[in-house]
């Protein structure tokens, strides 16, 4: 059973390296910030495209791990204004792990989540097809563990900073070296020629 287990993880990673997917980030009209591996709607703002393949995403440096767990997993955290502390500490666990979530109201949209959990208990956490309702830190742990979602924030490389220009000294133009800005000007006739150094007196 664990050799076919194996095996099948080898196909699943064979397949995306061979076709790479798209995973696409963004924020809808009402603020909620969503993965997905479809395309984002018109009306959606601050769109990512992110590619899948060769275990790296093209745009960053975030591991095929999250990759993997964000597109098989995705998490949508369902609070609301009133929730208080128990909203905000469920929120920083998340934060706090670097797990990237979809944040929804659950009073303006009251009818899909009394729908989706049952009740009105918030927070409520959706990880896939395991959902949660309260907040238990080792039970949000061991659910984003299981789901493939790393401990901590993945920290990336910063891009390199642009050379800084060289100085340029005063009166000078951008380019021009210290020593031809502060040469002496010309002479106001060019034709004329320098006179001669006076003989030594005797």
């Amino acid at each position: 059973m664990k050799i076919l287990k194996n095996f099948l993880w080898i196909l699943l990673f064979a397949a995306l390296s061979a076709n790479a997917a798209q995973l696409y980030r963004w924020v809808d009209s009402k603020g909620n910030v969503e993965w997905r591996d479809t395309p984002p709607p018109a009306a959606a703002k601050k769109v990512e495209q992110r590619k899948i393949g060769d275990n790296v995403i093209s745009t960053s440096e975030v591991p095929f791990s999250l990759q993997l767990a964000t597109k098989n997993h995705p998490v949508t955290f369902w609070a609301s204004p009133d929730c208080g502390n128990p909203c905000a500490t469920a929120r920083g666990h998340l934060t706090r792990r670097g797990t990237p979530f979809t944040e929804r109201n659950a009073q303006t949209d009251a009818e899909a989540f009394q729908k989706l959990s049952g009740g009105l208990e918030v927070p409520y956490l959706q990880v896939g097809a395991i959902r949660l309702k309260g907040y238990l830190e080792s039970e949000y742990d061991s659910t984003l563990d299981s789901a493939g979602y790393p401990r901590t924030v993945i920290a990336t490389k910063p891009k390199p900073a642009a050379p800084a220009p060289k100085p340029v000294a005063d009166g000078g133009k951008p380019g021009e070296s210290a020593t031809a800005a502060s040469a002496p000007p010309a002479a106001a006739n060019p034709g004329a020629t320098a006179a001669p150094p006076a003989a030594p007196g005797k």
